[in-house]
């Protein structure tokens, strides 16, 4: 067979979104260390474009950094693509992120994959009454969808996602491939202290902590973490919470005054792996408290690095956590306290670790990778 060119289509990275931004490095990377030759790569990523956010003053609003994001994904991406590339380039396009998929839209749909994490962008039209937004954002949305089932793959991580896409028929069965996420391999068991981040373990030397990585947006439901970590400080005054990532939203930060936990919160942004991967080892537990999630990252992380793992019971994560990890009903915060209580007195009651490493060796970026290269191939080989 002909060598294929594959392009990877990236999100731009002055939106700093870890997960999608990780997925693409990961997915370069290991195709690059295949052994054959059979795919050439080349990353797909223009600048992102400041508007109003260079407007003096109003700039460093939220809402115009948003206004910004659209234009550049709606307007100037798809031009990128148009200006800067021939579509003969590439015998294919893999987009990294369905939240660009309108892309697809502006690419020869027969010959572009896109990887689906979940259907959160499209619950303003599939559950209207429940996701309640503006009819600009549902135009939005529906642009996104409309350019994911155009693709003529696309890929998913877990069954439950699928359930989700087949229950409301948003894509043809037959074009679906699993491809799960993967462990980066800073992820492990290695006591390695990275030295840029000592000024960060100083704050948390010999102290228990907590710990939760991902946004702030509602379905993380950072309600929840905070209301548990609130009752476990009044049983462990010493107890901290390390968060990383997010921006509290106004409803979090009274939260936190209300319940004076100003200083028992330490929020890190911007870390490296390696020093995420020694804040998983330390941590007494990871706490992933969300209604809805894609894959959940954080899960197969922590269990790489022998952590002990408390998330909530929806069946995504019980999918990719399996018997290594502790569960908890989302809403009931008192089984939350209670269990966490218990792992600070007795860790032993946690899922052994053999049993945790074992459940972060099902996952590899290799076998992502290798699942999607073969897909490409075998769409070339049915082009012929």
């Amino acid at each position: 067979m002909a060598q294929i060119k594959l392009s990877i289509v990236c999100d731009y990275l002055e939106e700093k979104w870890y997960s999608m931004d990780l997925c693409a490095e990961m997915l370069i990377e290991n195709l690059h260390k295949a052994d054959d030759k059979e795919v050439a790569l080349e990353r797909i990523c223009p600048k992102f474009k400041p508007r109003l956010q260079n407007i003096p003053l109003l700039g460093k609003k939220n809402s115009f950094y948003n206004a910004d994001r659209l234009l550049n994904r709606f307007w100037d991406y798809p031009n990128y693509l148009k200006d800067n590339l021939r579509i003969d380039n590439f015998n294919f396009y893999h987009v990294v992120d369905h939240s660009y998929a309108q892309l697809v839209h502006v690419l020869p749909k027969q010959r572009v994959g896109v990887y689906c994490h979940d259907i959160d962008a499209f619950r303003s039209i599939l559950k209207p009454a429940q996701e309640i937004r503006p009819a600009w954002y549902r135009a939005i949305s529906g642009r996104i969808l409309s350019g994911l089932q155009k693709s003529a793959i696309v890929f998913y991580s877990t069954e439950a996602v699928a359930s989700e896409i087949k229950q409301h028929q948003l894509i043809d069965p037959a074009c679906l491939i699993q491809a799960p996420l993967g462990i980066s391999p800073e992820f492990n068991l290695l006591n390695y202290l990275d030295p840029g981040a000592e000024k960060i373990f100083r704050q948390i030397v010999n102290t228990p902590y907590i710990l939760h990585i991902g946004s702030c947006i509602p379905r993380k439901r950072i309600d929840v973490l905070l209301e548990v970590f609130s009752r476990l400080r009044k049983i462990y005054p010493e107890l901290l919470l390390v968060k990383i990532g997010g921006q509290w939203t106004q409803e979090q930060f009274q939260q936190i005054e209300q319940n004076n936990l100003q200083q028992a919160i330490i929020h890190l942004h911007n870390l490296n792996r390696t020093t995420i991967a020694q804040l998983y080892r330390r941590s007494v537990a990871v706490l992933l408290t969300s209604e809805a999630e894609g894959f959940g990252l954080p899960v197969i992380e922590a269990l790489a690095c022998g952590t002990v793992v408390v998330a909530s019971d929806i069946p995504v994560l019980k999918e990719v956590g399996g018997n290594a990890i502790l569960y908890c009903p989302l809403e009931q915060v008192e089984t939350w306290t209670d269990l966490v209580s218990q792992l600070l007195v007795n860790p032993e009651l946690a899922p052994p670790l053999a049993l945790r490493l074992a459940q972060a060796d099902k996952y590899s970026w290799s076998r992502h990778a290798a699942i999607i290269q073969q897909s490409y191939l075998n769409l070339a080989d049915k082009a012929q």
